[in-house]
């Protein structure tokens, strides 16, 4: 996430002075988005496999994440190495351990909050907000659904490439083919909602 995050930054400078204002949705994506559940608060564990090009054996992570709706995002890796990434309207903030490693603030990065805006899209598979950046396109299947999304802006395409969901009444997959040719699958499962969702320590965190 981290590393998607530091090629996405400088793209998404140049896709935001010629942003792209929001289409209406196709009919089967308006009712790919009436099938995701809405909480408040979501949480659950995720595992990362990403394969760089030219190497052979992927790269492979795991942990949690919670997605709190109107405040943002946690990741929290915990294999192979514990850090935590921290999402907020305001900020991006990378720590490892108890210690801050990375901080970007949208006052100083205004291209923060655009970031911030894709990742938790993602995340919360809220495809009106992704409609604004990426082409949508949709396809259901009985109770699941799949999307593709293609970034409306060149700059974007090459640091981000295409990305894949799937899922329910949640996401369940998420794979992101770069331009580099690198490849990132992320698997989520053990999904909770609610207030008892979310522990008092990652509350905290926001």
């Amino acid at each position: 996430m981290k590393h998607i995050i530091s090629k996405a930054l400088a793209a998404c400078s140049l896709a935001a002075m010629a942003a792209v204002s929001p289409a209406q949705a196709a009919a089967p994506v308006a009712k790919i988005e009436a099938m995701l559940a809405k909480p408040q608060q979501l949480c659950g564990r995720f595992d990362q496999s990403k394969q760089l090009a030219g190497m052979k054996k992927p790269l492979a992570s795991n942990g949690r994440f919670c997605v709190v709706a109107g405040k943002g995002v946690l990741w929290r890796t915990l294999q192979p190495f514990p850090n935590t990434l921290r999402l907020t309207r305001d900020e991006i903030v990378h720590f490892q351990g108890e210690r801050v490693a990375m901080r970007l603030e949208a006052k100083t990065e205004p291209v923060v909050k655009m970031i911030n805006s894709v990742l938790f899209s993602l995340l919360a598979g809220d495809l009106a907000q992704l409609d604004s950046l990426f082409e949508v396109d949709g396809s259901i299947d009985g109770g699941t659904w799949q999307v593709a999304l293609k970034a409306r802006q060149p700059a974007l395409a090459k640091a981000i490439g295409n990305i894949r969901l799937d899922g329910g009444a949640f996401v369940k997959n998420i794979s992101i083919s770069e331009a580099s040719g690198d490849r990132t699958s992320i698997v989520f499962s053990a999904i909770e909602t609610g207030p008892a969702a979310i522990t008092a320590q990652e509350a905290a965190l926001f």
